[in-house]
């Protein structure tokens, strides 16, 4: 596993680097926020606050969304993806959260995964983006950075989110999360990673990672690195 300096180190960059982050998803509280998130599976966040700035004009309550007509809601978050099983989701969810939480949102995440559709990094998104408690989600930007810093081997997001929990200290674990999201959306991007400009190059492993190579005319073109350190 990484030593202390060198995670040390990834955390400093990366503060620089993305000093103020949060969600990208529109929401005014808990229970909003629990919506946005389980219609974000499979779908970008800009996709997602477009169709609840309008669902929370409409729904706006645990109660309004257990007792909303199925096909309605579908209709409202078709362009979301998996309409059908988020609308049943989010229905059931908030059916339970009046049967046994009062319609008030659970602030931890052995009760957050009690809830339909619900796993855990939704509740994480959740801990951390709405009750500021520290939480590690692994979603498919993290998963991916993780893997190519060395600091996890798995695959699976329950597994790469306790390895994350062992290496990073627990008071960055949100930031860590959102920043690696900003870093994968603009630079270390799945299938042509943009390892020049990667403020982590020099701190990653990534045995595919890209090198800038000088040719003739003093133009510079991409290779592939054969070395096992380099950017990310």
């Amino acid at each position: 596993m990484p030593d202390s300096r060198r995670i040390q180190k990834l955390l400093s960059i990366l503060r620089t680097t993305y000093p103020d982050v949060k969600t990208q998803l529109h929401h005014e509280n808990a229970f909003q926020l629990l919506v946005a998130t389980i219609l974000s599976a499979q779908c970008t966040d800009r996709q997602v606050n477009q169709v609840t700035d309008k669902l929370f004009q409409i729904f706006k309550t645990p109660a309004d969304f257990a007792g909303a007509d199925i096909l309605s809601l579908e209709d409202m978050i078709r362009s979301t993806g998996y309409f059908r099983n988020k609308a049943r989701h989010i229905q059931q969810c908030a059916q339970k959260l009046i049967q046994d939480f009062d319609a008030v949102v659970p602030d931890t995440i052995e009760e957050l995964v009690r809830l339909p559709g619900v796993g855990r990094k939704t509740a994480n998104v959740v801990l951390s983006a709405a009750f500021g408690k520290p939480g590690v989600v692994v979603d498919t930007h993290v998963g991916r950075i993780s893997g190519r810093l060395g600091l996890t081997q798995h695959t699976q997001p329950v597994k790469i989110e306790f390895d994350l929990m062992k290496v990073i200290p627990k008071k960055n674990w949100a930031n860590f999360c959102l920043q690696l999201i900003y870093l994968g959306r603009e630079t270390c991007l799945a299938r042509r990673p943009r390892c020049m400009p990667c403020p982590l190059r020099q701190l990653c492993p990534f045995p595919g990672r890209v090198a800038s190579v000088s040719v003739d005319a003093g133009v510079t073109r991409q290779v592939k690195s054969k070395k096992h350190s380099g950017n990310g």
